[in-house]
């Protein structure tokens, strides 16, 4: 999906979006800078929490975007850890467990962006040691700014999630053809035209907003799912600065060149 083609798109969502969405402490209305929090997530957090995948998930990677807060601080309630990165993926990833994190208030605050990680709360945890301890995610969850019934899905135009799932199933923490994908948002987002997506955006399984929830493989018959990425990270198509301003990037760059160094000697 040509990049104008993506912004195209996001010009007719956003100005439904403004009707229903709520505004960013720091960014106003400016959906090209976060992923907002809208009317009724509430609503559509409670719907994915009876879903199958998520019930049986013990660790949950989430997005950190604003309508996943009560998702995050709910996947603690319920037992599960969840691995969370910083806005931008500028302090890398965190992972929240609640066997840690273990009263209401602790888990409100670690469901905070800017209360995370604080002492006590979520932990920093690097690709290496995500690989050491066998670290394994079973469920994804992201909010988007627009996404289509066969679950192709863009959002604000960085590509970050697209980033996290290329680096997670990279190291082997996400298995790429068995872990679902789950897109949380308004309905206003969910949209019934084509897209088509290129080689690096991550689709989704489910899309869950607060009216419904629609198994992406059911929306089109015949066709079936939209096959997830298993290109890792392109990394002539990093647009410019994020492998100087993501140390994850810049982490599994050395870990891919030390293993080709090991396979060659």
């Amino acid at each position: 999906m040509a990049a104008e083609h993506k912004d195209q798109i996001r010009h007719v969502v956003w100005p439904r979006l403004r009707e229903v969405g709520i505004p960013d402490s720091r960014f106003h209305y400016d959906f090209s800078s976060f992923i907002a929090d809208f009317q009724g997530s509430d609503r559509a957090t409670n719907r994915l929490c009876t879903l199958p995948c998520y019930v049986n998930a013990k660790v949950v990677f989430i997005t950190p975007d604003n309508c996943l807060e009560k998702l995050r601080y709910q996947a603690l309630c319920d037992g599960k850890k969840v691995l969370v990165t910083t806005y931008a993926i500028r302090r890398g990833f965190w992972l929240l467990d609640p066997a840690v994190i273990r009263t209401p208030e602790q888990r409100q605050m670690a469901s905070l962006l800017d209360a995370m990680e604080r002492p006590g709360l979520g932990k920093h945890i690097t690709l290496a040691e995500m690989q050491a301890t066998g670290l394994k995610v079973d469920l994804m969850v992201t909010g988007t700014g627009a996404i289509n019934r066969a679950g192709i899905r863009f959002g604000k135009g960085h590509g970050f999630f697209d980033l996290e799932w290329a680096m997670l199933t990279s190291i082997n923490v996400v298995e790429t053809h068995a872990v679902p994908c789950i897109a949380v948002v308004h309905d206003c987002q969910v949209l019934d035209e084509e897209l088509h997506p290129e080689v690096f955006d991550t689709v989704c399984d489910f899309i869950v907003t607060p009216s419904m929830i629609m198994k992406a493989a059911d929306a089109e018959p015949g066709q079936g799912a939209v096959q997830k990425p298993s290109c890792g990270i392109l990394w002539d198509k990093l647009q410019p600065g994020m492998l100087e301003d993501i140390p994850p990037l810049q982490e599994l760059r050395r870990l891919i060149t030390r293993t080709d160094s090991e396979k060659a000697s």
